[in-house]
């Protein structure tokens, strides 16, 4: 009795150490490739689950639209300068990675659901990208998926109240079906250059 439970034990710890080594191996190649790709930038732990409404009303989750390598960028349309610029230099890396083969989205997360109502993102989301995915809520549904990727964003009070400014960090982040953000990137990017860098991750 006691040389098989002996036996059993053994066997136990054998599964554990091979279980063990495979998910070092696994994780650690996979962590390897995308540290390559990063630069020595530390990517962090952002993102995660969101339920958000796209620019044809519907109510999505992350699974819904994110089926694919994804660019998600946080701004608001009213933005005077920022937002349009950087969301433009994305959907310009989307059809620079389109043409080497890569076929990427674009979602724009509004943080002014008070004026980037659906027509206003649906024509927005429209000129700028075909494939580009307008989401908004409400506003402490946006605040929770901001929260989740370190987005700060503040609304200006003024006398105009139809005319106020948002102030907020400019970051697009990348995230991959299955395993979720993998990294961010600043605005000083050209197009071409944040091209080439999502596609590291994608090759």
């Amino acid at each position: 009795m006691q040389k098989f439970y002996a036996i059993f034990v053994l066997a136990a710890i054998a599964v554990l150490l091979i279980t063990i080594t495979v998910y070092v191996l696994v994780f650690k190649t996979l962590e390897d490739t995308y540290a390559e790709c990063r630069g020595g930038q530390v990517a962090g732990n952002l993102g995660g689950s969101f339920s958000l409404v796209n620019h044809d009303g519907e109510l999505v989750t992350e699974q819904d639209v994110i089926t694919e390598p994804t660019l998600i960028y946080f701004g608001y349309t009213f933005c005077p300068d920022i937002c349009p610029l950087d969301t433009y230099r994305n959907v310009e890396a989307v059809r620079v990675l389109a043409q080497n083969g890569f076929s990427v989205t674009p979602i724009f997360i509004t943080f002014d659901p008070e004026r980037d109502t659906q027509k206003v993102l649906k024509e927005f989301s429209n000129f700028m990208h075909p494939k580009m995915i307008g989401l908004t809520g409400s506003l402490e549904e946006i605040q929770k998926v901001a929260k989740k990727y370190r987005v700060y964003f503040k609304k200006h009070t003024n006398d105009n109240s139809e005319n106020y400014l948002i102030d907020h960090t400019a970051f697009t982040y990348l995230v991959l079906p299955k395993i979720g953000y993998v990294n961010f990137f600043r605005r000083d990017l050209t197009a071409e250059q944040l091209a080439d860098q999502v596609a590291c991750f994608l090759r």
